[in-house]
């Protein structure tokens, strides 16, 4: 017979919250789920439509860079309990973030433009 162990923790038996509580955040969930999914079909959509020859490719390759940071901050600021913070607190996480992916493209175009000649240009 196997005896009941005292070392081992039961989460389930502290929750504190009510019913109106746990269907308010089943309901934020599917709220952020529903969100994200939208943008996202958006995205495909625009990848689907769009050819990568066309005038707009250019259009869509910062589109794709903006929903993606937006899709990114919001995910921040939902599943990571984010935005119930100070205003201030989720500024400054928001900003060091879009700086950082700024900057990130930023180097990407630099070395881009400076790699593709000697890619394309062998001597051989």
């Amino acid at each position: 017979m196997e005896e009941e162990r005292d070392d081992i923790i039961e989460y389930s038996k502290y929750t504190h919250h009510t019913e109106e509580e746990g269907k308010l955040k089943r309901k934020k969930i599917w709220q952020v789920t529903l969100l994200l999914s939208i943008v996202t079909a958006v995205e495909v959509g625009l990848g689907l439509y769009v050819k990568q020859g066309s005038s707009l490719w250019g259009t869509i390759k910062v589109l794709f860079i903006i929903l993606t940071v937006v899709k990114a901050a919001y995910i921040v600021m939902s599943f990571m309990h984010m935005g119930d913070e100070h205003r201030l607190l989720k500024r400054t996480i928001l900003w060091v973030y879009a700086v950082f992916i700024f900057y990130m493209i930023i180097l990407i175009l630099i070395e881009g433009a400076a790699l593709y000649p000697r890619m394309y240009n062998f001597p051989w």
